[in-house]
């Protein structure tokens, strides 16, 4: 078996709508796909010994074992690989259950689709499913604990932590949407204005100054003290005397801890006597330069939880530890305590396995014990010094039991540092009666405080401490969002985005738009070259300036990772025609409508799927939307908009010579067709179908019928607006249009306006490599049909076709509608465009169909320079 390609999605894709994690992975199955698995002798027994767990896995069947069912009747090896790479990710700790595999119409090759957690996991996983099926054909050996806790490390690399995580789980629990920014726990909730950011638990909302106090435990200290909070005796030492000069003044028992630490790195409880301070001073010097000194507070540890500068939550925090039973060796007891199925590796489960280190052999070490020590029945031992969670400590929620006056003093602690996430450390017997009365005091004030002993405590309730932070950013009535307007379709595409983003522009909006062309903030264009994919999406959604988003998506982007957002509040359908057909398994018009209705089925409930009602495909998505449905058509007999009118919908229409939004059986004239510059008059009917979304669009989105008219008045098509969109150019002789056509389909509506045009038509046509042979045939029958004389250019990129077969296949269509065409062959479109204009007729109307249309734009402007000079 061979894999042919991976390909990770990100967003609603064509596999699912709702399971924007998937990995899709192309496979050869080669000679297995003669062998489904009930021809291999004992592979069925092999795959329950090395999984059992999979028992649970249903499949088709429906009941638990319905998979071993499956694969005791005979399945194919894709099958086998989709479950594997499933089971093998929840036993690495990360529950996945959506696959699917489905052949690509190709002998012996398979999609084998599953979800992922984590993407470089997923993708190892894909690897690693191939190889274990293989090993279970052959009764091989194999041993899996290794893909295991690979998965495991990659697991704990990759996500994001139990804090960050559980805040991106709350909001997208609330429909705002998140992008991860980097690597680590950098995130942003919501898009272009309305976005906010959050660093593990640290919000754009929160202050440098109150992080940098914080940061400084002396300097909080301080704050502290004055405000009359009760805080350790103590100083900053710098040295070994300054040291014992602070110990004479304290006494024992000390601690000792960096001034600029965090999470308890560098810090040393219950120092006793001089060498274990002496210790205790050095451990902290490889954190900071100052070091604290202070008195060490006997009682319980507790972290109390302040959001937006509410008490939020509580709990005690306990030190990784073990109780002896006058049996078992230290060692065998960390064993057995590792046992408890809620410990696991990293954060994968409530607790984390305890792991002996340095600071657990030093404390071995100063009570004269090994691990292979016995300790008595009921004697407890802790085995690290500070009580992280993620060191194998536990935590116990007591959210319900702190007392009104230190809910009062955490609130007031978190106004005096000025942190809106805050999180406080109180050793105290107790918190349920005033910290003034039992003894304890304050320990730190931190910020970016861990969130994952509340969210799942090892005792009491687990609080959702992220539901404030939400609410913080995002306080009621405040939105995540921005209007994003999403453009799909065959042909028309990049015109209907720039005026629909020109008339969002004209409304006041800071509008972001991509296209073919390049992504454009506020119409700068801030990347060049075909930008209609899910990164250029983000690039636009990321941007801070940005309100309103208007974004061409093609179905490359679509087949190679999904959407770059989550949902859209409108979806324009321009047509579906036959074009890229062949490519990455799309192979019918069906399927590549299927592609392109992701974007329509992405639109939120409560926005609108605009569709074309003249092209049976575009229309045909409207059966399996849940949002509201617009239609557009250049006629308004059309049945479909006859139908719908009368239902009471809404549609947009070109009648009696006006563009028109139909509302039921009202009818709003916006402007005559002639007096918008995009159609060229009324002769350019395609963008007459460009202009009729753009302004249902426009209407649904509330814009004014007269601010839209002024829009469609002052969008004027060339090499500005509408860069290589009926770009027409007036020399002295002739004229020059340059256009991006580069399908039949395209081909077709340029020859609609053609032959209005009374003129010799000469046209520099391509072809692309990577269409079907009879898609290349059927472009030179329709260009022998529009043109009567015909140069044949070639692309740079010949996508899979040498430069001869591509023109054989343009010829053959070409002689096949008249084989006395005039037809020349110059290969650079240079040299093409160079040799037309030089020895065009009077007259004439040349139609350059371009593929890099900025360096055809820059030629044609140069020779008409010079036409005008001459």
């Amino acid at each position: 078996m061979k894999i042919l390609d991976i390909k990770v999605m990100r967003g609603p894709n064509y596999w699912s709508i709702k399971r924007h994690k998937l990995i899709q992975m192309r496979l050869d199955l080669e000679d297995m796909e003669q062998r489904p698995t009930n021809s291999i002798p004992g592979f069925s027994e092999r795959l329950e010994k090395m999984f059992p767990s999979m028992f649970t896995h249903r499949c088709s069947v429906g009941t638990v074992g319905g998979f071993f069912q499956r694969v005791e009747e005979g399945t194919w090896m894709g099958h086998v690989i989709e479950h594997i790479a499933l089971e093998l990710q929840t036993l690495a700790g990360m529950e996945c259950g959506f696959g699917r595999t489905r052949s690509t119409g190709k002998d012996g090759v398979y999609n084998v689709v599953f979800s992922y957690m984590e993407e470089k996991a997923g993708i190892y996983t894909a690897k690693a499913s191939v190889r274990i099926s293989e090993a279970l054909i052959e009764g091989n050996e194999y041993d899996l604990s290794e893909d295991i806790q690979n998965l495991r490390e990659i697991r704990e690399v990759e996500r994001l932590g139990p804090s960050t995580g559980c805040i991106v789980d709350e909001a997208v629990a609330r429909g705002i949407p998140y992008i991860r920014l980097n690597k680590h726990s950098l995130v942003q909730l919501g898009y272009g204005v309305n976005q906010r950011r959050i660093r593990a638990t640290i919000a754009s909302t929160t202050g440098s100054i109150a992080v940098d106090i914080a940061s400084d435990k002396e300097e909080t200290k301080n704050l502290l003290e004055a405000a009359e909070i009760p805080v350790p005796g103590g100083r900053i030492v710098y040295n070994e005397e300054e040291l014992k000069e602070a110990i004479d003044r304290i006494g024992y028992p000390a601690v000792t801890k960096p001034v600029n630490g965090n999470h308890g790195k560098g810090a040393t409880t219950d120092l006793r006597n001089w060498e274990d301070t002496l210790k205790g001073f050095e451990a902290a010097k490889k954190y900071s330069r100052g070091i604290i000194v202070e008195k060490f507070i006997t009682g319980l540890d507790h972290r109390v939880l302040v959001i937006n500068y509410k008490f939020v939550a509580a709990a005690i925090r306990k030190p990784a530890s073990v109780t002896g039973d006058g049996q078992h060796s230290i060692q065998a007891l960390i064993d057995i305590t590792n046992k408890d199925p809620r410990r696991g590796y990293g954060h994968e489960k409530t607790l984390t396995s305890i792991k002996v280190d340095d600071y657990t052999l030093d404390i071995l070490e100063k009570k004269g014990l090994t691990l292979d020590s016995i300790l008595s029945e009921g004697e407890e031992l802790w085995l690290k010094p500070t009580a992280n969670l993620s060191t194998g400590g536990t935590a116990t929620d007591i959210t319900d039991y702190v007392h009104p006056d230190n809910i009062f003093m955490c609130e007031r602690i978190a106004r005096i540092i000025g942190l809106d996430i805050c999180g406080i450390d109180i050793m105290a017997s107790s918190l349920s009666e005033p910290i003034q009365n039992n003894g304890g005091a304050i320990l730190e004030v931190n910020a970016a405080p861990g969130f994952r002993m509340h969210i799942d405590p090892a005792k009491g309730l687990p609080r959702n401490v992220a539901e404030p932070v939400i609410d913080m950013l995002y306080p009621p009535g405040a939105s995540a969002r921005i209007p994003i307007i999403a453009v799909t379709g065959t042909n028309g595409k990049t015109t209907t985005t720039r005026l629909m983003a020109h008339m969002v522009k004209t409304m006041g909006y800071k509008v972001g738009y991509t296209t073919t062309d390049g992504v454009y903030i506020q119409n700068q264009m801030m990347m060049k070259g075909d930008c209609t994919g899910p990164v250029s999406a983000e690039f636009v959604l990321k941007d801070p300036t940005v309100d309103f988003a208007v974004l061409e998506t093609a179905r490359g982007g679509i087949l190679r990772a999904g959407l770059g957002f989550h949902r859209c509040d409108l979806a324009i359908v321009t047509n579906i025609s036959e074009d890229h057909l062949g490519l990455q398994d799309i192979d019918t018009i069906e399927q590549l409508t299927r592609v392109k209705s992701v974007v329509p089925k992405s639109v939120l409930p409560s926005g609108y799927a605009i569709l074309n009602a003249d092209n049976k495909w575009a229309a045909s998505m409207a059966k399996d939307l849940d949002c509201k449905v617009a239609y557009f058509s250049l006629d308004e007999n059309n049945p479909l908009i006859q139908e719908h009118m009368k239902a009471g919908g809404l549609a947009a229409i070109c009648e009696n010579g006006f563009v028109t939004i139909a509302k039921g059986t009202w009818k709003i004239r916006v402007e005559k067709v002639v007096n918008i510059p995009l159609t060229f008059g009324g002769r350019a009917i395609y963008n007459i179908s460009n202009v009729l979304p753009t302004l249902l669009a426009g209407f649904i989105r509330q814009f004014k019928i007269e601010d839209m008219r002024t829009a469609l008045q002052t969008f004027i098509p060339g090499p500005a607006q509408t860069p290589g969109r009926m770009n027409i150019f007036r020399f002295k002789r002739f004229d020059v249009m340059v256009d991006y056509a580069h399908n039949t389909a395209g081909f077709e509506a340029i020859g609609d306006m053609l032959a209005k045009i009374n003129a010799k038509h000469i046209g520099i046509i391509a072809g692309v490599g990577d269409r079907r042979k009879e898609d290349t045939i059927a472009l030179g029958r329709q260009a022998a049909k529009m043109f009567q004389e015909i140069i044949i250019r070639q692309d740079k990129n010949m996508r899979g076709r040498t430069e001869q077969e591509i023109i054989d296949l343009i010829s053959k269509g070409i002689f096949e509608i008249d084989p006395n065409k005039k037809l020349t062959v110059i290969k650079k479109e240079t040299e093409a465009i160079e040799y037309v204009i030089k020895n065009a007729e009077p007259g004439s109307f040349i139609t350059i169909c371009s593929d890099v249309v900025p360096d055809a734009l820059d030629q044609i402007l140069r020779l008409k320079e010079e036409d005008d000079n001459s």
